[in-house]
């Protein structure tokens, strides 16, 4: 039997969430132009969400949203318009971070994404396929978290999954809890598939957010190793001392790794205090290393070592002598 109070209530939450998060979304449509044969330079325009960030004007939404555009232009909840300068960019993670000319802004609460849970109740908000009549609302849950996104390279944190649509124009749009904290960035939608959207957590955004601040880029470290997780089925093939880990297959000469003396057949199994069971684990301790020195255990010969390695800027090159 259906409790029509607690119902209500849920209706209620929902509402209250949607107008807390609409207060800070915005519509951003972005003018590029590119040359095509035979008509000439052709303009190309593009839409899709953002959200602002901090009442000084910054917003943040999807890189593609706003990649190599000439022209960005922001639109408040209230109509009002501004010129967007793009303030960084990170290819990587999609994030881009948009500023405009414009102070008292109602800026979005940010949530955790550390602390979400599969199955609770999600809200993704934007402007999608660029109908009139304001922001469109789809509801659902959280479908997985942590999820690779096929062809592209969401890999240091992973995506958060939800059945909530996604469509054309969401892109940069918020997913936000039923509180109307925000969890998530949409993303991407997978064409001919039901029910499958996906979004950057907020702790991501967070972090590629305060770097764009900081220094315009986001610093990757790098320490040029290459290979593939360890199961049961790959430990018992190459007879390795462990089950689980991140097995190295190749090294690139010059690079911090190879200085440091790892070599293909080592199996990594922990960095810093981080146990490596996915290559995820081992991407996010080196990307926390902020380029400084790491610790990293392998497994070689049935013996642990522990071999300390500092990893490079990704742009910095590599040693070759």
């Amino acid at each position: 039997m259906v409790n029509y109070l607690d119902t209500k209530s849920l209706q209620e939450s929902v509402v209250r969430a949607v107008e807390k998060v609409s207060d800070s979304l915005v519509l951003i449509n972005s003018l590029r132009v590119e040359r095509r044969f035979p008509v000439g330079y052709v303009p190309l325009e593009g839409q899709g969400s953002g959200f602002i960030i901090e009442s000084s004007g910054m917003i943040v939404t999807n890189n593609h949203v706003v990649d190599g555009a000439q022209k960005v232009t922001v639109t408040l909840k209230d109509g009002s318009t501004y010129s967007g300068d793009v303030v960084g960019t990170d290819s990587e993670t999609d994030i881009a971070l948009v500023k405009i000319n414009a102070d008292g802004l109602k800026a979005a609460e940010l949530g955790d994404s550390e602390e979400l849970k599969v199955g609770q109740f999600v809200l993704a908000v934007g402007n999608a396929l660029g109908l009139p009549g304001g922001p469109t609302v789809s509801f659902g849950v959280l479908s997985a978290i942590g999820r690779p996104l096929p062809g592209a390279d969401f890999i240091f944190e992973g995506l958060l999954q939800t059945d909530a649509a996604v469509n054309p124009g969401n892109s940069g749009g918020p997913l936000s809890d039923i509180e109307g904290r925000v969890i998530g960035m949409n993303t991407a939608m997978v064409p001919f598939a039901q029910g499958v959207g996906f979004a950057i957590p907020i702790n991501t955004v967070k972090r590629v957010v305060s770097e764009l601040i900081a220094h315009g880029r986001v610093a990757r470290p790098w320490i040029g190793i290459s290979g593939v997780e360890v199961n049961s089925a790959i430990a018992r093939r190459y007879s390795l001392p462990v089950e689980r880990g991140f097995l190295v297959v190749e090294v690139v000469r010059g690079s911090p790794a190879d200085v440091a003396g790892l070599r293909p057949g080592d199996v990594v199994v922990k960095i810093n205090e981080r146990e490596v069971a996915k290559t995820r684990d081992m991407l996010i301790a080196i990307s926390e290393s902020r380029s400084g020195l790491v610790s990293i255990t392998i497994a070689r010969n049935n013996r642990l070592l522990t071999i300390p390695v500092r990893p490079l800027e990704r742009e910095e090159g590599i040693r070759t002598e």
